[in-house]
């Protein structure tokens, strides 16, 4: 049911945690299954993500979405970690099942809701992001019809 990846990275989870006086900080939930994620990242002077943590409340491929999205941010500018998709989550992971695709945008936003807050607090404009949304049930049901 679940790859090794996933099962990986719930059993143990890179990242997990808080990063005081963070750079951004962006809470996204799914009020339908009930999973909370919370990112923090870490950005330097350059625009570079030198560090992300996440504490999530929910199923295991929740957690396993939120460790992968850390990891694959980190090291990246702000530009590049907006690139950063449910779907290259999906993948890093060597896949989730049709009913856990949830789980990937769940990390995709709150990454998204990081960088949001990252922006407000530096008073800049990240080309290309628009405002999260705290609950991603709306942009659930079109993903979902993708798969």
């Amino acid at each position: 049911m679940y790859s090794e990846k996933v099962m990986d990275h719930f059993n143990n989870p890179r990242n997990v945690g808080e990063i005081e006086d963070p750079s951004g900080v962006g809470t996204v939930g799914n009020a339908k299954c009930g999973d909370i994620m919370r990112m923090y990242l870490d950005i330097d002077d350059n625009g570079v993500i030198q560090d992300a943590k996440f504490k999530t409340f929910g199923c295991g491929a929740a957690v396993a979405t939120s460790s992968m999205a850390t990891e694959l941010v980190k090291g990246k500018t702000v530009e590049e970690a907006l690139k950063v998709t449910n779907k290259a989550v999906m993948e890093a992971l060597d896949g989730l099942p049709p009913v856990k695709v949830h789980c990937s945008l769940l990390a995709e936003e709150a990454i998204h809701s990081a960088l949001w807050d990252y922006a407000e607090k530096h008073n800049i404009t990240i080309e290309g992001l628009e405002k999260p949304v705290n609950d991603i049930g709306e942009k659930e049901e079109a993903v979902e019809e993708e798969y």
